[in-house]
Parts: structure tokens; sequence; C-alpha cells
């Protein structure tokens, strides 16, 4: 018996020095481990929130532009309609955009921003919005030139994504919309759609 103790106490000790040898490696396995799975579902969240709002302003614009080429009513004119994009953001040849407030900005595009919890007044969006008559296809002969309005604006996003060149830096996400004017007006003698 004493023999088996003597085995059974010198086993123990083994045992005992090569946890010894072990303990605190899962602790620093944890410690560089831990860090890069934060960071990196850190990442995976932020950006998820960056495509969610990048799709978010881009149906704010898509809004914004169904309005503004739509035929105002059954009887108009549909060359009014553009006229007064075209008058207000310059030309066919120089454009010039209809900055914020618009029309359609203060009734479509800022709605679908709130509707998401996005904020409408935001700097950015204010100073980047531009609302602008265009010909879209201008390289094609004037027969098949096509009238149309554009919408586009920036949207910041702030980051926060530790142990990263990106923590704490605000990145714009840009979108534009451009829409087909509906009922392009035509010229009476030549056939030709026109652009006001």
């Amino acid at each position: 018996m004493v023999r088996c103790r003597r085995i059974t106490g010198r086993r123990s000790s083994q045992l005992m020095g090569k946890w010894a040898e072990d303990s605190g490696a899962e602790l620093v396995e944890a410690a560089f481990v831990l860090p890069l799975l934060l960071m990196l579902l850190l990442g995976i969240f932020w950006m998820g929130r960056a495509y969610d709002i990048y799709e978010t302003i881009t149906r704010a614009a898509r809004e914004g532009a169904r309005y503004a080429v739509l035929p105002s009513c059954a009887t108009c004119n549909p060359a009014n309609q553009m006229t007064e994009i075209y008058t207000s953001a310059g030309t066919t040849t120089s454009q010039a955009c209809i900055s914020n407030p618009s029309y359609e900005f203060t009734n479509f595009v800022a709605p679908s921003l709130l509707a998401s919890g996005l904020d409408p007044n935001n700097t950015v969006v204010q100073q980047t919005y531009c609302q602008q008559a265009v010909v879209m296809n201008p390289t094609s002969p004037v027969a098949a030139q096509q009238c149309g309005v554009q919408v586009s604006f920036e949207y910041p996003v702030h980051f926060a994504i530790p142990f990263t060149s990106l923590s704490a830096t605000t990145i714009n996400i840009s979108t534009s919309v451009t829409m087909r004017m509906e009922d392009q007006p035509f010229d009476s003698s030549t056939g030709d759609p026109t652009c006001p």
C-alpha cells in the first residue's frame, strides 16, 4: 500500500506540474482574440448601418425625383412642368442646382428620411442637396434625347470601430437618382422630343 501511495503521489505531482505550465495560456489567447472579434463584430454592425443609410437616402432621392417628373395635372402642358425646373436650375447646356429647400425636398425627400430616423436638417444634407433638370442622353440624336430630373445629396455616417483608423470618423455617403420625365413635350414642327 505504501508503494501505491508513492506512485499516486508522483503521478499527481507530475500532473500538477503540467497544469502549472499551462495555467494562464487561455487568458493570453483570449486577450489576443477578443479585441479582434470585437472589432470584427462592430465592423459588421457599422457597415450594415452604412448600407442601410445608403438605401434610405437613395429611396428618399427617388421619391423626390419621382414627384418632380410626374405630370402636375391632367390638363397642364408638360413643358410648363419642366420649364420651372430648367428656369430655376439653369439651361439644358448650363445646369445648376435647385438647392434645399425645394418643394420636392420638403414634401417628399425629408419625410422619407424622417421615417427611417435620419435627420433631413443635417448640415451636410442641406449643403449638398441638388435637384436639377438634365438631358439624360446628351450624345444621342435630338430625336432620341430624353429630359429628366436628377436628385442628389450626401448624408454623414459616424463610424466607431475601435482599434482601426475608422474609429470616430465621419464618412459622407452620397446618392444620385435620375428619372425620365413623364409626358415629355414634342416639337410640333419636327416631332422631336424637346427639353425646355
